[in-house]
């Protein structure tokens, strides 16, 4: 088995906090999460997490205007630069303090980055396609330095010719910024807010200025005479101010503007506000477009793509990502993460879906390929402790606290069964029977298994003999047994089909935490409180084999541990273990940064994967910074919250000793595996973590096609790579150039013998064309056996990618397996049709004089003579009997 897994993918969180992002040609969008950032491409409904990782969670985002570079910084100021077509790390550089506004100019030379009370204009790291422009050694070199602020700068905005600036402050000002001395030009302070300034910005024109405060007020600034001026004063320099034109005002009751966003083709204004609501307006006439409500909580942010037709929100406290299209009222986007921790996931069978589930009472089903959330369940109201899918993959059952296991229809995504106990009780684990006919669930407060059958949704029976809660449940893949952990120190398996039903007991040392069964039914992996990962055999009932892992997932010191990690008892344990597809390996995680990937037979750790380095968290740490400790404790343990400038961050909300839900504690996350699963291909594995889903692939190669940077792809230069033989070269031009007479001339002329060469190595990226393109030639074109070569060719050279990749080349493939279906459809009824008149024509008798006899076949008139004969009248399509019509 290969054990080169590395991470591919985030799902599980669409935002956390920071700024949103579209890219320049408006069709992506740049969302951080976390301490990662995740792209999600609006056009084609995919998403993707670029693979560095910051330190700490990410405060602010800015890319440059070409859209290449992207400048990612986190809450302590250390930023990385990267590229991001080709996903690559270029630099790392630290401003030493938060930032709180970043943004790249126009012109794309220089970008701004608000550090506290100061601005700093530093020169972009040039690349070698800036026009005019000397190539610099130094990434980051600092340009100029502006202070004149008195609190933190909350905004900055540059004028279209990249010669200004704006910034706005919490100081209840904006001031007007020159990127070089300008002549004549004097820094301006405009006040008059009697609030913190969210935003401010120049219309299109720079001939006008807009500012709005977090109170709700909308003011216009124009450059206009001084209020002091003589009536017949002319209008020069000494005799001209920025002054208020226009005030406008929200008038939103006791709600504050928590972000705005302005768009100067459009003159358009989006406001989002504190309790969920956002507006739109357009200016200079301040007339309202739209009102929407779309959550309870406040907008942190939201963005304008490049057109002004996609408005992007984000929301922090529910993990809220939507993409409005305010022109048809619809939803682009609609994404939503968890609002608590996750407890468990579970693959499809098929390995396209990952459902998890979390303490908030919802269940949510991922598409892999799309990393997009396909539907939320909703019914339970409690925290969902276990889930697992029938054997087929279209029903998922899961298990809640509120004392009921429900059964979900993934074909028309409802509820279709609920399963109850007589007594009120809250179910920590499920089974269900390869068959689909039973299912199994275990309580903690309950130490029998309750067993129903799904057809009825009837109580069956109730297993008895743990005396202890039931932690884990798992069927073997034969259907079987019943294998059940318990915190009695137990695992039994039981045979619940049998007549009487018998129960096997394995002793352990310690609480049973998880148990797991091997592909092949014939041995289960326990993990128990001690640290201990022992494998067991099923008919046996003896222990085969056994690993002491406590070194291993042991890691990651809390702030408040007195301890440091090594000795620290809570991560001493695995809680979660999964077999892998082929039984050779187990994979196990527990309430600590590590995974770990163990070999069966020999017990060794293969591999160790780290969670997390985000600092953010709680246990990411193995030794704690001296630096932080005070006299009052640790300083990430010391409650702030008092001290806050606003009144409303100021407010206690949360309840007396809530540690979950609305009113809960407001405490430093702990990072923590509560489950990992395996995907049945063997290719990836998946782990709920505290950040959100982890996906973990030996697939993660980015499709990079090295023609879209050549700007010598000529239909000329296509057909002389042709002749020179280069067939790959060629079809790839070819296709780069999408014109369709080009393809096919290339396509046609691929020798017969250098299909399979040409099939093997062409990149991935043009598969799904290809297959399409092959797809209409078939219908088109009288070359039956050359595209039925190609098929055949792609299919063997790229079929396992294409069925792990089949949620993006379902049409092509349908195509052509439709094509194929009538290729043998009709080669079936030809050969059909024409063996009856073989059989006809052989058994005719001659006679000794010639008659012309005249037949039809398929609606072409010959004469008999001259079909036995082997000729036909019919010049081009001589003895048509043999081929198509």
């Amino acid at each position: 088995m290969k054990t080169e897994f590395q991470f591919s993918n985030l799902l599980g969180t669409v935002y956390s906090r920071g700024n949103l992002l579209f890219t320049p040609d408006g069709t992506c969008l740049l969302s951080p999460v976390g301490n990662r950032v995740t792209v999600f491409d609006l056009v084609h409904s995919k998403s993707y997490t670029l693979p560095f990782a910051h330190r700490k969670n990410i405060a602010r985002l800015a890319l440059n205007p070409r859209g290449n570079l992207l400048l990612s910084v986190d809450e302590d100021g250390r930023a990385i630069l990267t590229n991001v077509p080709r996903r690559i790390v270029l630099y790392h550089f630290s401003f030493r303090e938060e930032v709180s506004a970043l943004a790249f100019a126009p012109s794309g030379r220089h970008f701004a980055a608000a550090i506290g009370r100061r601005i700093e204009v530093w020169h972009t790291p040039s690349t070698p396609d800036v026009a005019d422009g000397d190539l610099d050694f130094a990434p980051f070199v600092r340009h100029r330095m502006y202070t004149g602020h008195f609190d933190t700068v909350t905004s900055l905005d540059w004028a279209a010719d990249s010669r200004f600036f704006l910034s706005s402050s919490k100081d209840l000002t904006t001031r007007i910024w020159s990127l070089d001395p300008e002549d004549g030009f004097v820094p301006t302070t405009l006040g008059g807010h009697k609030h913190a300034v969210v935003g401010a910005w120049f219309s299109k024109d720079q001939e006008t200025i807009y500012t709005v405060s977090k109170d709700g007020a909308l003011f216009m600034w124009k450059y206009m005479l001084r209020y002091d001026a003589p009536e017949d004063a002319e209008e020069t320099e000494e005799n001209m101010q920025w002054g208020i034109a226009d005030r406008h005002f929200y008038m939103q009751n006791f709600a504050n503007v928590t972000c705005a966003a302005f768009h100067p083709e459009s003159n358009l204004m989006v406001t989002g506000f504190s309790h969920g609501v956002f507006m739109i307006h357009e200016l200079p006439d301040f007339s309202q477009i739209q009102t929407l409500s779309i959550s309870q909580n406040e907008i942190d942010f939201v963005a304008i793509n490049k057109t002004g037709e996609w408005l992007a929100f984000g929301a922090t406290k529910l993990g809220q990502l939507l993409v409005w299209e305010w022109q048809s009222e619809s939803y682009v986007l609609k994404q939503q993460g968890h609002f608590d921790s996750m407890n468990t996931i579970a693959y499809s069978p098929e390995g396209q879906r990952v459902i998890t589930a979390a303490d908030d009472g919802k269940i949510k089903v991922w598409d892999v390929n799309s990393g997009f959330c396909v539907v939320t369940f909703t019914e339970h109201m409690s925290g969902v402790t276990a889930c697992e899918f029938a054997k087929r993959g279209n029903v998922l059952f899961t298990a809640s606290l509120d004392g009921s296991v429900r059964a979900w229809d993934l074909i028309r995504y409802r509820n279709f069964r609920t399963f109850t106990a007589p007594s009120r009780l809250s179910f920590s684990s499920i089974a269900v029977d390869p068959s689909g006919e039973v299912v199994c669930a275990g309580s903690i407060d309950s130490f029998d298994i309750h067993i129903w059958s799904v057809q009825t949704g009837q109580l069956l029976d109730r297993l008895s003999g743990h005396e202890g809660p039931v932690s884990s449940l798992a069927f073997t893949p034969d259907g079987s047994t019943l294998v059940s952990g318990s915190w009695d120190r137990t695992v039994r398996l039981w045979s619940i089909f049998a007549r009487t039903q018998t129960s096997e007991p394995l002793q352990l040392m310690a609480d049973v935490l998880c148990v797991a069964v091997r592909p092949d039914s014939r041995q289960i992996a326990v993990t128990t409180l001690d640290g201990q990962l022992t494998f067991w055999s099923v008919s046996e009932a003896t222990q085969q084999a056994g690993v002491d892992a406590r070194r291993d997932v042991s890691g990651g010191r809390k702030l408040s541990d007195r301890r440091t990690a090594a000795n620290v008892a809570g991560t001493k344990s695995f809680t979660t273990v999964k077999y892998s597809a082929d039984g050779s390996c187990v994979l196990a995680g527990g309430n600590s940064k590590y995974i770990c990937l163990y070999d069966v037979q020999s017990g060794v750790l293969i591999k160790k994967f780290t969670v997390s380095v985000n600092l953010s968290l709680d246990g990411t740490q193995e030794f704690l910074n001296s630096k932080l400790l005070t006299e009052a404790g640790p300083a990430g343990l010391i409650d702030d919250q008092g001290e806050a400038s606003d009144l409303e961050d100021r407010i206690d909300r949360t309840l007396p000793g809530a540690q979950k839900g609305e009113g809960a504690r407001k405490t430093r996350p702990a990072v923590r595996v509560p489950a990992v699963a395996f995907s049945p291909t063997g290719r990836a594995f998946c782990a709920a973590s505290t950040e959100g889903l982890l996906i973990y692939s030996l697939d993660n190669s980015l499709l990079f096609d090295p023609f879209d940077l050549d700007i010598t792809v000529t239909p000329a230069s296509t057909l002389e790579t042709l002749k020179q033989r280069d067939y790959l070269k060629a079809l790839v031009m070819a296709f780069r150039l999408n014109e369709k007479g080009l393809v096919r001339a290339v396509y046609q002329a691929v020798p017969v013998s250098d299909i399979a060469l040409v099939a093997r190595d062409v990149p991935a990226v043009y598969l799904a064309r290809l297959l399409r393109f092959i797809a209409v030639q078939a219908d088109e074109s009288p070359h039956l056996e050359f595209n039925l070569m190609w098929i055949e060719a792609l299919l063997s050279a790229h079929g396992r990618w294409m069925k792990e990749n089949r949620g993006t080349l379902d049409a092509e493939l349908r195509s052509v397996e439709k094509v194929c279906r009538r290729i043998q459809g009709e080669l079936a009824r030809l050969a059909d049709e024409n063996g009856y008149r073989i059989e006809y024509l052989l058994k005719k008798p001659r006679g000794g004089e010639k008659e012309e006899k005249r037949f039809e076949i398929k609606g072409v008139d010959a004469q008999m003579d001259d079909v036995v004969d082997g000729e036909s009248d019919d010049d081009e399509g001589g003895g048509e009997w043999m081929g198509f019509e």
